[in-house]
């Protein structure tokens, strides 16, 4: 149960990240509030996942790095952003540490 309100939290923060940058600096009340939303959604359900079972080391660097590869994956799949051989080297790294820290 931990690992999927784990799943979850990163699905949130992913989605309140993506808001993030349509929100276009909090000028757009729509895309604000999903952020905030996310966000806090987020942040609940790591608490809880930490509440379960799962070590606070580990499941912050799950959350954090599967949130920021996903994120870079859709920067460039939907936000035109590149994706750089470095930018897939860092992404790589960012997964082999959580691997290394699991």
């Amino acid at each position: 149960m931990a690992w999927l309100l784990l799943a979850a939290a990163i699905a949130a923060e992913v989605l309140a990240t993506s808001a993030l940058k349509l929100s276009n600096g909090f000028t757009h009340l729509g895309w604000s509030i999903a952020v905030a939303t996310g966000y806090i959604t987020s942040f609940a359900l790591l608490a809880q996942a930490l509440k379960l079972q799962l070590e606070v080391g580990t499941a912050y660097a799950i959350w954090s790095g599967a949130g920021t590869a996903a994120i870079a994956l859709i920067g460039f799949l939907f936000l035109g952003e590149t994706l750089t051989p470095l930018k897939i080297g860092g992404i790589l790294l960012i997964i082999g540490g959580v691997i290394v820290l699991n």
